[in-house]
């Protein structure tokens, strides 16, 4: 009997996958199935799952497709999954031994449409756990806990566990060829859920490597304004949209605000950051404009006091820090230190 379906995307890992498998093939439950998707590798990474899947042929099935991106390779997984529940676990990271075990322990005091837990982010020389964004069990998961968990989770869709009927409904499924693909379908998710699980567990390492998209600049940075296009579309038309509009106009402002500004300062070219400035302050207008009266604004702290009052001048100094260039920016404006 299937428990837990994992769904592994994999694009030219052949450099990490060893790990990943290893993490999941030696899991301390035993009732699990893994769904390994090559995604049209390039490298040595079929090769490598063919291998698995001769050794562990119970537990490891491969499929093979031309390469269509992350998403539709996950959505592929999850029309083949058995399991009650659905994981999802990236080709270059892995997990704890021992996590699927304490998620099981966890369905079976309750019935959680998802559990969430812990993230272990392994940089090249730190590490630092991230929380779920949630503290304990909502076995009845009101309004106001969604509204929470809505401002508060750690949008990833691979610190979770979900229940396998959740993706029955053919807009809860990954969109294709864009990234943040999983703030999309976190977003939708919420309203549809009447329970969430947590432990307190970093059971998931992800690997923040240096050429992911957390370092690296790429138009696609883009998709994290023009995926709230898709997320009010979805409130509105399931006609939720004022019930989640304080959510919805907080997260926009600090997606487009935060997050987007700061991976685009990673381009360290001025022109482009310029422009994508001048966007991200477009954007936010155009959906939202009198959005300096939110609620979630009304609060005082640096991050508050930064998003309320966002400018570009805001920017060019976030600019200048991410790209350790602020000493020199100071002297370049006349901020010398003996005046």
């Amino acid at each position: 009997m299937i428990d837990i379906s994992v769904v592994v995307p994999c694009y030219n890992v052949d450099k990490y996958v060893f790990s990943c498998l290893n993490s999941l093939v030696n899991q301390t439950k035993k009732e699990i199935e893994i769904i390994a998707i090559n995604d049209g590798s390039t490298d040595n990474t079929l090769n490598i799952l063919n291998d698995y899947e001769k050794k562990y042929p119970d537990k490891i099935r491969v499929i093979s497709q031309e390469n269509q991106g992350l998403s539709l390779a996950r959505n592929t997984g999850i029309k083949l999954c058995n399991g009650k529940y659905i994981a999802f676990v990236d080709g270059d990271d892995e997990i704890d031994l021992n996590l699927f075990d304490k998620l099981w322990k966890k369905v079976l005091e309750f019935n959680y449409d998802i559990i969430a837990f812990n993230v272990e982010l392994v940089y090249p020389n730190r590490k630092s756990i991230v929380n779920a964004g949630i503290s304990s069990d909502i076995k009845d998961f009101s309004l106001d806990d969604k509204k929470h968990f809505f401002t508060n989770m750690y949008c990833m869709a691979c610190n979770k566990l979900y229940k396998k009927n959740l993706f029955e409904n053919e807009d809860l499924l990954f969109t294709p060829n864009i990234w943040f693909e999983d703030v999309l379908l976190m977003h939708k998710l919420i309203p549809n859920l009447t329970s969430i699980g947590y432990i307190d567990f970093p059971g998931y390492k992800y690997y923040q490597r240096e050429n992911s998209i957390t370092y690296t600049y790429n138009e696609k940075l883009y998709d994290i304004l023009n995926i709230w296009d898709g997320i009010i579309k979805y409130y509105k038309e399931n006609n939720i949209f004022n019930e989640y509009k304080n959510e919805l106009e907080f997260s926009t402002i600090r997606y487009s605000f935060a997050t987007f500004i700061k991976r685009l300062a990673k381009t360290k070219n001025k022109e482009t950051f310029k422009l994508g400035v001048e966007r991200a302050i477009s954007n936010v207008n155009a959906l939202f404009p009198n959005y300096k009266k939110n609620i979630y604004l009304k609060s005082f702290s640096p991050k508050i006091f930064y998003l309320k009052h966002f400018n570009k001048t805001f920017a060019y100094i976030l600019f200048y820090l991410v790209n350790g260039l602020f000493f020199d920016f100071k002297e370049r404006k006349g901020f010398n230190e003996n005046r």
